[in-house]
C-alpha cells in the first residue's frame, strides 16, 4: 500500500516554498517601481502576493476542518490570481521587461495549479491529523 508524503507543517509544503520564493522575488522587483507607485501599484502587488503564502500558514491548522481548510485554499487561489493581474498591469506599464514578468506569471501560474490541486483533493493532506 502506498503510503502518502507526511508534512510536518506548512513549510514542507513546495507550493508554500513557491509562493514564498514568488513574493519575495517581486518584493525585490518592486523596489525599483516608480515612487509615485509606492502606495498603489508597489503597495497592493507586494500585499496579494505575500498574501498567498501568509494564508497558506492560516490554512494549515484547519486541516481539521477540510471547508475550513479548502476555504483557506480558495483564498489563496484568489489572493494569486489577483497578483497576475498586478503583473500584468506592472508590465503594461513598463516597470518590469518581459524576461521578468514572463517568469513571474509562470510562477504565478505553478503555484495556482498546486492550489488548485489541493482544493480537489484536500484529504490528503485533512487526514490522520
Amino acid at each position: 500500500m502506498k503510503q502518502s508524503k507526511e508534512y510536518k507543517g506548512f513549510r514542507d509544503l513546495i507550493v508554500y516554498q513557491k509562493a514564498y520564493k514568488l513574493a519575495f522575488e517581486i518584493f525585490k522587483i518592486t523596489k525599483f517601481f516608480p515612487n509615485e507607485e509606492k502606495y498603489s501599484l508597489t503597495d497592493q502587488i507586494r500585499r496579494s502576493s505575500r498574501s498567498v503564502p501568509v494564508n497558506l500558514g492560516e490554512a494549515w491548522p484547519k486541516r481539521r476542518y477540510v471547508k475550513a481548510f479548502v476555504s483557506k485554499l480558495i483564498d489563496c487561489l484568489g489572493e494569486a490570481a489577483e497578483t497576475e493581474v498586478w503583473l500584468d498591469m506592472s508590465f503594461d506599464l513598463k516597470y518590469m521587461n518581459k524576461s521578468d514578468h514572463d517568469r513571474l506569471i509562470n510562477d504565478c501560474v505553478e503555484v495556482e495549479k498546486m492550489l488548485t490541486s489541493m482544493i480537489n483533493k484536500p484529504e490528503k493532506f485533512c487526514h490522520n491529523i
